[in-house]
């Protein structure tokens, strides 16, 4: 059930109130140099980080996906910051050697992307060419084929474009009012947590339905998504990237019965592996959270032969917790965050964020 969210006088959500004073708390923990004694002492060898989108932001009051989106502008002065806090960064082949020692006096931190998305050449890429770092990109090779299924951007311009909504679900016909921002995100956070339980086949069909019944276009939702194998292909040539593997559908795998996890598994890693040319070792769960993959899956990772593979819970790499390198903890930063203060609060493990669909923070 989409749970009922108060409001201050004027219209502000609560939830956005209670963001900024945790983001204030988060800025204080930074300056009075608590985050420095929090790295000390539980900030392990260091942090994996997550990003998806990297694009300039867009105006509009209904943005469910906006804590998946950074900045170019952000992402520079993240990696900034990070070099002036004498962090060390690392590629995801590095992250194993990193994760046996313990913790020295420079704490490392490997940046992730997710997703293959078009913008990455556009806003991330010359980004992170210019500091020269290493990352990490995770591909769902589906999408570059044209085969993905953007259902979260499809729910997205549904729930966007109408004023009323319907859906069975679990058997039950539900009907939402979604005239308000308040509602729309209310509505999409029910909606996007129920698709995510089903089967991948179910959840294709569903969201074909719905898409058929209120006139959004997923096919092109997708389209205008992923880069292409070019794209990719000039990317893996740089010696500062890795690219890994995130499915073939990004589909999320628990539900998914045992063959189809697998098969999803083993296909993005073979056509990464032929289209590229070279070996695909890492691969990461599709959103990753605590619902998205478990001990099932870790196992297939392991018979798919990768060598790590990340997840969005939350936490830092430390070998004194004997950080399971096919389930690694990666921090997926709120792009609603725009603070220096918080990112090194966060990233010194004074704060973690919530494991709570791959966001820092609560969706508004």
């Amino acid at each position: 059930m989409a749970c009922a969210r108060g409001t201050l006088r004027g219209g502000t959500p609560l939830l956005s109130w209670n963001r900024l004073i945790a983001d204030a708390g988060l800025r204080l923990a930074s300056f009075s140099g608590a985050a420095h004694i929090s790295a000390w002492l539980n900030g392990g060898a260091g942090v994996i980080v997550k990003f998806e989108r990297v694009k300039p932001p867009r105006g509009g009051s209904f943005q469910p996906l906006r804590a998946k989106e950074i900045s170019p502008e952000f992402l520079d002065k993240a990696i900034g910051a990070l070099k002036r806090w004498n962090y060390e960064f690392v590629s995801i082949d590095e992250v194993p050697n990193r994760a046996r020692q313990d913790a020295s006096n420079r704490r490392f931190v490997c940046l992730t992307f997710e997703g293959g998305y078009r913008d990455f050449n556009t806003y991330a890429y010359p980004v992170l060419s210019q500091h020269r770092v290493p990352f990490a990109l995770y591909i769902p090779t589906g999408f570059i084929d044209g085969l993905g299924e953007a259902w979260w951007l499809a729910l997205e311009d549904i729930i966007a474009r109408n004023r009323r909504m319907g859906a069975i679900i679990d058997g039950v016909e539900r009907r939402f009012a979604i005239g308000t921002t308040e509602e729309k995100h209310q509505v999409y956070t029910l909606m996007s947590d129920w698709l995510r339980s089903l089967s991948p086949s179910d959840m294709s069909l569903t969201i074909a339905d719905l898409c058929t019944r209120y006139g959004a276009d997923l096919k092109a939702a997708a389209s205008d998504l992923s880069m292409t194998w070019p794209d990719l292909a000039k990317i893996a040539r740089d010696p500062q990237a890795t690219i890994g593997s995130a499915t073939m559908h990004y589909s999320v795998l628990a539900p998914a019965d045992s063959a189809t996890a697998l098969r999803e598994m083993k296909m993005g890693r073979s056509v990464l592996e032929t289209a590229l040319g070279t070996e695909c070792r890492h691969f990461a769960y599709p959103f990753g959270d605590g619902a998205s993959f478990g001990a099932r899956e870790i196992l297939f990772a392991k018979q798919a032969g990768f060598t790590t593979a990340v997840s969005a819970r939350p936490g830092m790499v430390d070998a004194r917790t004997k950080s399971e390198l096919l389930a690694l903890p990666r921090i997926a930063w709120d792009g609603r965050r725009r603070s220096m203060g918080a990112l090194r609060a966060i990233f010194s493990g004074i704060a973690l964020p919530r494991d709570r669909n791959n966001a820092a923070m609560e969706s508004t």
